[in-house]
């Protein structure tokens, strides 16, 4: 008979064990125990009803009855009455982006997340457009849980917005959230942001106006203009969601961070409200936002085509073309006449100088798209230039832009 030692029966003993232990998880005799998801919450509602455990889940997100506030300032009164009235109208968006695998076919795999409000109790939403671009899917997630796929409906990249639209089911309500004035902003009056940063669904920060008016170049020819600075905390996931005053109205579309980390250093750019609201009127009526334009080609000028052609200054836009018989030139804008060329493209020289348009300073070409922002095709702009070292004050009739760029 062969014998043991007893290191060689304990290791038998443990190695028995676990494959009892294997095969009892296998067959749904024990379950494994892993971290408690929402969806347990749920089966735990449904299966068993009002069961003692999902009552304590319930009471760790209960609301706040505003009425029974004695033990708070008035200050934290203010904030949970706004946030008890708002956070439901606050949604979570969440994408779905298509990707290449290796086989090089095309598979849905988890894109970008952020936050938006809901305007109107049929459905629609505001987000930012750098929320959903580039999205295969779009999904908005309800306060109470509830889950719908978003249609887009438009976006506007030079103002970094978006609308979503998606069908309640009858007889659910949904809570809104009205907008403000974000012309009547002051430095330091208080403001709250609510959104889902880093996907903490329903988050409140508090902070104050920090400055306002602010031009922020999100790209090499589009500047935002106007932006709200705010040091109320915003994080990735809080793109999209509403900056609001005390009165729980909506002042800005919380939509960028200056950090040189990554993460909330205090400085927070905001879309006012006001700017917004044309655009939404816009895209909602349209599906896009109708832009007016300068029927012309322009170049910015350089320092090496300043020295060549020795112009009078030293930034500007230089009118290369203009459409013949177009709106630019029956309105007395001049093209060059020289032909150069630089690179790929041709630039003809001797044309007029753009140097401001409604006395907002053209340096650059972002200068001229966002001076044209809020115009409209037919609007008629005054368009300050230099012709023969001589200022001149031109007024333009703005061609569409989608067709005179395109």
């Amino acid at each position: 008979m062969k014998l043991y030692s007893r290191g060689q029966v304990l290791f038998f003993s443990l190695l028995s064990a676990m494959i009892v232990l294997l095969f009892a998880v296998g067959f749904g005799l024990l379950k494994p125990i892993l971290p408690r998801q929402d969806s347990d919450i749920v089966s735990l509602q449904t299966q068993q009803g009002q069961s003692d455990e999902f009552k304590l889940v319930q009471s760790e997100y209960r609301v706040l009855n505003t009425s029974d506030l004695a033990g708070f300032s008035e200050s934290e009164r203010e904030n949970i009455a706004i946030y008890d009235r708002l956070n439901s109208a606050v949604v979570n968006i969440t994408t779905e982006i298509m990707a290449i695998n290796w086989f090089l076919e095309p598979v849905p795999q988890e894109g970008s997340s952020g936050s938006g409000s809901i305007i109107s109790t049929n459905g629609y939403v505001l987000t930012n457009n750098h929320v959903i671009q580039n999205a295969h899917r779009v999904f908005i997630n309800l306060a109470d849980g509830s889950q719908f796929e978003g249609q887009l409906v438009g976006v506007d990249p030079e103002n970094d917005i978006a609308v979503l639209k998606f069908d309640p089911p009858a007889g659910m309500v949904l809570q809104t959230i009205n907008y403000g004035d974000s012309d009547s902003l002051r430095v330091g009056q208080k403001v709250l942001a609510i959104g889902n940063p880093f996907a903490l669904e329903r988050t409140l920060t508090v902070g104050i106006v920090s400055g306002l008016g602010r031009p922020i170049q999100t790209s090499r020819n589009r500047i935002i203009r106007d932006m709200i600075q705010t040091d109320a905390s915003i994080n990735p996931g809080n793109s999209g969601g509403p900056l609001l005053d005390t009165q729980g109205r909506m002042i800005g579309i919380n939509t960028m961070i200056y950090s040189p980390s990554g993460g909330s250093v205090g400085i927070g750019f905001a879309v006012p409200v006001n700017t917004a609201i044309r655009v939404v009127n816009e895209i909602i009526q349209h599906g896009k936002v109708r832009r007016g334009w300068i029927d012309a080609t322009v170049v910015q000028i350089f320092p090496g085509l300043v020295r060549y052609a020795r112009l009078p200054v030293d930034s500007g836009l230089l009118v290369s073309r203009t459409r013949r018989g177009g709106l630019a030139e029956r309105a007395g804008l001049r093209q060059g006449t020289e032909p150069v060329q630089y690179g790929r493209s041709v630039i003809y020289l001797g044309g007029d100088i753009i140097t401001s348009v409604n006395g907002l300073k053209t340096n650059t070409l972002a200068d001229l798209y966002a001076s044209l922002e809020a115009c409209k095709p037919g609007d008629v702009v005054s368009v300050e230039i230099i012709r023969g070292g001589q200022t001149q004050t031109l007024r333009v009739t703005l061609a569409d832009r989608e067709e005179t760029i395109n």
